[in-house]
């Protein structure tokens, strides 16, 4: 994934791009969005000349496929040494690596889970599951990484909302550090740094300035076993978040974008 800002009267997400194995696995996919009653667009892609096929989930948030692309080449004066890398070591600021993952709000978080895990072949790593056997929270990946598409569960009139997307660093002690520059910038600071519960990452919450939700973030367990079931929690052994980490303020689980009354 990589991000990209875009001029508007809103915050939000605009939409988010997965890049397919192949151009066969491109038709393939597209293929079953169209049988399965999921069919969108092509259009033409934001960089580069080739194409993308634009869809909705089944919350309404926008995405888009596609295979061609065009290989970031650093220039000169940013060439690492190593040239497997993918330019020289930047060291300013958080001095995020890349996008590690995105979390979305939605108002029926098992239909979402399922239309990945069907669709895209997706594999769901934890559940949260209320007592009514609807699921409040699904952290899923299509890698051995624990997570890099999160449903959480919409608790307001909205639809279609973003909660967060995450930059990765290299260490925890980079997520201090990225406290201590927000700290001395007058960044508000929502949450962390702390530890998550689900995937175990290493967090640091705060708001950009057209208010979209922005992790920095380090860890979460990899999964190397091909047929590793996914845990699903209760409730009530959610509500006891085992382990440690401080507490999440209340406006962690409502505050989207756009934002919304509630």
């Amino acid at each position: 994934m990589e991000s990209q800002a875009h001029p508007s009267d809103r915050a939000g997400l605009e939409y988010a791009s997965w890049r397919t194995a192949s151009a066969d696995a491109l038709d393939r996919r597209v293929a079953w969005l169209e049988e399965h009653g999921h069919g969108g667009t092509w259009v033409p892609q934001d960089l580069g000349g080739g194409r993308e096929y634009e869809f909705t989930d089944p919350d309404g948030h926008v995405f888009r496929l596609y295979f061609d692309t065009e290989a970031y080449v650093a220039p000169e004066g940013k060439r690492p040494v190593i040239p497997v890398n993918f330019q020289a070591y930047a060291g300013r600021g958080a001095n995020v690596r890349h996008v590690d993952h995105l979390n979305l709000l939605a108002r029926d978080v098992r239909a979402n889970r399922r239309f990945w895990e069907e669709g895209f072949g997706l594999r769901t790593y934890e559940i949260i599951e209320l007592p009514d056997g609807a699921e409040a929270g699904a952290w899923m990946s299509a890698t051995i990484q624990g997570h890099e598409l999160i449903y959480t569960q919409e608790r307001t009139s909205g639809s279609a909302r973003l909660h967060h997307f995450a930059y990765l660093v290299d260490t925890r002690e980079e997520v201090l550090r990225a406290a201590e520059i927000f700290a001395d910038a007058r960044i508000h600071i929502e949450a962390g740094p702390s530890r998550h519960t689900a995937i175990q990452g290493f967090y640091l919450y705060t708001r950009e300035p057209g208010g979209n939700r922005i992790e920095v973030a380090n860890g979460g367990y990899l999964v190397f076993a091909p047929d590793r079931e996914p845990y699903v929690w209760t409730a009530e052994e959610w509500a006891t978040k085992p382990g440690w980490g401080a507490p999440i303020p209340p406006e962690f689980h409502i505050y989207g974008t756009p934002d919304v009354a509630e």
